[in-house]
């Protein structure tokens, strides 16, 4: 249908107001036609294959859709619109983003869990499942990768999802791109970054500084980041890439209040957390070395190889009088962290079967303390030790995959990974009353994985999948036991879980209109899924709690309304239970059917885009978001919410200068929300407060040279 048809039919008011604007471009529409459909390689999948036939649920971001129009910092300005992802900014740069996908990784209250993150093939995530995604640099990225459902168990250890940040490789003429942008809340950003080619070498080198008062009191930041990435060819047949990042951030830690502080002071902020001056820097290097090498026709073989290095030190507001007990590990946490490891992978086509196998190995040494948080009567600055421990994780995971063609609109995927996960702590910190927590453990599970796919159509593509997965406890979920007892908590056990999805996708193309859509309907069932035990004198203890059950129903669209408009959407529904109840260390008791906490019901989002011309681009963006369980018991639910968003852009090009001034407004009703939950928190602070109207405006410059 042409859009004068489309506005002859509308009747209600929005579909009129929508037609009206397309009505207004009816002249340009019947001359041109829509953008066609660029075709998007998915590398996520073992087996780089177009997005149409993956045989898993994965959206594909463009690096310049992260870019338009945004502040460039975080991740959750642009993945709003990804389906069955749930992610919170928490206004809070001394945590990480709230992040989970189809309810697994939910239970975080820091950082990100039950979730692999790779940043340009090194993973973020460590061998026992806990990761951080602050390192992400946006502002060089090539494209981001989200893979949800059983595909995921071939990543290993706590792969509820996949998160694949891609930097863009250097090529034609230099370019040197700067930016400046200010905002709400003292918010400033300034960028550069040099791509391009020379001398048969590709570079990408990105950095900037973000800073930021804050929200709220306590919460202001000072965050650092430097990004690159070179590529050569030795010869016809062998590539070298090598990748570095660098992040230094400082930030002041406002913390959660309760839903009563909140309600009657949107900017409330506890006063311990002002008591004690909460901060946390961290300091990350790392750098990493991919090779591929093409052998023959039919054969490839890739290595990757990482190092790195982290230091953070935290203050926290754990008050004077809980870290009096001997098995307090204090209030401040120094941690120095040594990681690496490698991915070895040999690749063969072979008629119509792709095989690939390989091997992944991590290892991560840490010395971890714990201090005191006050000298005297002064809080907030560093006192006497009261943890000293040498941690060593570690995983060997060989892995398999095999990809076969078997009829011409037929094919099958499958797939085995062994994950091999050890702990080792050496507790160096034993005095009376703290017994010797050393110990070691580990855990191995084999993870298989069968998707199938047919091809119904020339554009649209159906497929099943099923597999087996499980996640570990964390280190810091195994370090104590309930009951204040020595030693690590080997009662713990990993979380297995079984998934199973189908879904179907479609491209389609007319005329005037064409876009994508898809479709997925997934389940997992979990046993011994991990949760609170006890939460007491700033140390928390977990528990295995029997039966879960994760379901839902996702769907996303992408549709060109003509040359000039674009809408995207997507839809998520979830319903994420306990199947058992479970009683925790100190009688507590959470009955079956209660939702998991950390997760949400159901959330939409939905953007309209429009370019009238090769000067100007303008977005609206709507996000809604359903109430958000704060706790097992289900006793406290952060509200449900939705917001809408402004943005524009103009761009000019004068001579070999590209030129953009752009603006955006957030929160355009001023509405006063809950931005993240901080799941069980044992003092019921469970609220970090969104902000309300925020607005941003800024300018680029690139020159090629």
């Amino acid at each position: 249908m042409h859009s004068n048809q489309l506005c002859t039919a509308a009747g209600r008011p929005l579909r009129a107001a929508l037609c009206g604007l397309l009505c207004a471009q009816g002249a340009a529409a019947q001359e041109a036609t829509a953008p066609a459909l660029p075709e998007v390689t998915v590398r996520s999948v073992l087996s780089p294959t177009t997005v149409e036939k993956a045989p898993a649920a994965v959206t594909v971001v463009d690096g310049q859709q992260l870019r338009e129009r945004q502040w460039q910092v975080n991740l959750s300005e642009s993945l709003g619109s990804v389906p069955g992802m749930l992610i919170q900014n928490r206004q809070n740069y001394a945590q990480d983003l709230q992040l989970s996908i189809r309810g697994h990784g939910a239970r975080s209250t820091f950082g990100v869990r039950g979730i692999q993150v790779y940043m340009d093939g090194i993973p973020a995530t460590m061998p026992d499942g806990q990761g951080q995604a602050n390192h992400i640099d946006l502002s060089s990225l090539e494209r981001l990768e989200v893979l949800r459902g059983p595909y995921s168990t071939l990543y290993g250890n706590a792969s509820g999802g996949v998160i694949q940040a891609y930097t863009e490789r250097g090529e034609g003429p230099p370019q040197l791109h700067s930016s400046f942008a200010m905002g709400s809340n003292g918010q400033k950003r300034l960028g550069l970054k040099a791509t391009g080619e020379s001398g048969g070498v590709g570079y990408t080198v990105s950095a900037s500084r973000y800073l930021t008062d804050g929200y709220r009191r306590q919460s202001a930041a000072d965050k650092n980041l430097l990004n690159a990435r070179l590529d050569t060819s030795s010869g016809e047949y062998s590539h070298w890439t090598v990748v570095a990042n660098h992040v230094d951030m400082d930030a002041q830690d406002a913390g959660g209040v309760t839903p009563a502080q909140w309600a009657a002071d949107h900017r409330a902020v506890a006063q311990g957390a002002l008591d004690f001056n909460t901060r946390k820097s961290q300091r990350q290097t790392q750098a990493g070395l991919i090779h591929e090498h093409q052998i023959g026709g039919a054969d490839r073989l890739r290595l990757m190889v990482y190092a790195g290095q982290r230091h953070i030190t935290q203050y926290q507001s754990i008050p004077v009088a809980a870290q009096k007990p001997a098995t307090s590990a204090g209030g401040v946490i120094d941690l120095e962290r040594g990681y690496g490891g490698l991915d070895a992978r040999w690749t063969r086509r072979q008629g119509a079967v792709n095989w690939v196998l390989g091997l992944a190995a991590n290892v991560v040494e840490e010395n971890r303390k714990g201090y005191e948080n006050f000298q005297g009567s002064q809080l907030g600055v560093l006192g006497s030790l009261r943890r000293d421990e040498r941690n060593r994780l570690s995983n060997i995971d060989p892995y398999a995959q095999a990809s076969w063609a078997f009829a011409p609109a037929w094919s099958l995927d499958t797939g085995v990974r062994w994950s091999n996960v050890r702990f080792d702590s050496r507790d160096r910190y034993v005095t009376p009353g703290n017994g010797d927590d050393s110990g070691k453990t580990g855990h191995h599970r084999l993870l298989p994985m069968v998707s199938l796919q047919h091809q119904l159509d020339d554009s649209t593509q159906a497929y099943a999948s099923a597999a087996g997965g499980f996640e570990t406890p964390t280190f810091n979920e195994i370090s104590y036991r309930p009951g204040g007892l020595a030693g690590l908590n080997f009662q713990l056990r990993p979380a297995a879980s079984t998934s199973a999805e189908v879904g179907v996708r479609q491209r389609w193309q007319g005329r005037d209109w064409r876009g994508t859509w898809t479709a997925a309907l997934f389940q997992t069932l979990t046993d011994d899924e991990i949760v609170v035990a006890t939460s007491t004198g700033g140390r928390t203890t977990y528990q295995n709690a029997n039966r879960t059950r994760r379901r839902g129903l996702e769907l996303a669209s992408s549709t060109w309304l003509g040359p000039r408009w674009r809408l995207e959407a997507a839809l998520t529904l979830l319903d994420a239970r306990l199947r058992d109840g479970f009683c925790d260390a100190q009688g507590g008791c959470v009955a079956a059917g209660r939702r998991i906490a950390g997760t949400a019901r159901h959330q939409a989002f939905a953007g309209l885009y429009w370019s009238p011309d090769n000067h100007w681009n303008v977005g609206l963006d709507w996000r809604q978001v359903g109430r958000i369980a704060a706790n097992d018991g289900n006793s406290v639910y952060s509200p449900g919410y939705g917001v809408a968003s402004l943005s524009g852009e103009h761009v000019r090009h004068v001579g070999a200068w590209t030129l953009k001034a752009f603006a955006r407004v957030d929160n355009l009703a001023d509405r006063q929300y809950v931005g993240s939950v901080i799941v069980n928190e044992s003092n019921g602070r469970f609220y970090e407060a969104a902000p309300g109207r925020q607005w941003m405006a800024g300018v680029s410059a690139a020159y090629q040279f």
